[in-house]
């Protein structure tokens, strides 16, 4: 995919264009797991400005006891060109920088270069935690009520 003609005028770079101004989260991090692009979406939704984790580690959006089993799947797919779940849209928890957890919806995909070799780890999402705990609020409260 190439940027038109009529759209690469001076200075302007469409691809940056459309990562900085997309309604959703967009985290780019490298083979190791470092944060190489942050979105203004991102910045909302964490609470990190891009020059605070741009050069850091996923930990720092990544609930500690979710890390092994991240890290785990993380390497799995770098290592083997494969996301387990391609095509899908999962929901996870995650920290904001305020430490106050959320649900986040991600799907996530692996970023090639020119030769096909894998150069990170891609993942767009936004925040549901509202419609989450709506969500779950709701299956308690008709969980609670007694049966007639």
């Amino acid at each position: 995919m190439h940027a038109t003609a009529e759209l690469a005028h001076a200075g302007f770079d469409l691809f940056q264009a459309l990562v900085a101004q997309a309604p959703d989260v967009i985290i780019f991090a490298d083979r190791a797991g470092t944060i190489r692009v942050w979105n203004s979406c991102a910045e909302k939704v964490f609470g990190h400005s891009a020059a605070e984790v741009l050069g850091e580690s996923l930990d720092v959006i990544i609930p500690e006891r979710l890390r092994k089993a991240h890290w785990d799947g993380f390497y799995k797919a770098i290592d083997s060109g494969q996301t387990r779940y391609r095509n899908q849209v999962l929901t996870t928890r995650s920290v904001h920088r305020d430490g106050s957890k959320l649900y986040v919806e991600l799907s996530f995909g692996l970023v090639r270069d020119g030769t096909g070799a894998i150069v990170g780890s891609l993942a767009i999402g936004r925040d549901c935690t509202a419609r989450h705990l709506k969500a779950a609020a709701q299956s308690s409260a008709s969980g609670a009520k007694p049966a007639a």
